[in-house]
Formats: C-alpha cells, structure tokens, sequence
C-alpha cells in the first residue's frame, strides 16, 4: 500500500524505499550475473581484467555511499 502525503501525492519516503529495493534488487541480481563470468570453461580472462572491474566496482559503490553518508557543508556567503 502506497502512503500519501498531504498533497495526495506519494511522499518522499515511500518513494524512496520503492525506488531503492528495485535498484538494490537490479544491482544484485547483476553482481550474481557477473560471478558467472568467472566459468574458465565458458570465458577465457586475465587476473589484470578480473582487478579492473572489481576496482571499478568498489570505486562506484564507495562514491553512492559517499552520497549517503555525507554531510552537506553549505556555508553562507559573507563579505565580512
């Protein structure tokens, strides 16, 4: 069941939780997807190219959670 906010609109929260378990669900499903590629008898690859996705990897997830983690540091403008 979908939440409303006051404006009969589906509030930021709900939104959120809907949006984010489909994207987890997608990333995971496509990590599992990417663990078959490690089949040698199926595909033929180096431990070089294995590094470079992983690395890839870690480095995108480690800036999504930097997203969430982050707090934002607006300072106001002064001439003083």
């Amino acid at each position: 069941m979908v939440k409303l906010d006051d404006t009969g609109r589906e509030s930021k929260s709900e939104r959120f939780i809907r949006v984010a378990e489909r994207r987890t669900a997608k990333v995971l499903t496509d990590l599992r997807l990417l663990g078959q590629c490690a089949n040698r008898r199926t595909y033929e690859y180096s431990p070089d190219q294995v590094r470079k996705i992983f690395r890839e990897i870690r480095h995108t997830l480690a800036d999504a959670e930097k997203k969430f983690t982050e707090i934002e540091t607006k300072t106001q403008f002064k001439l003083r």
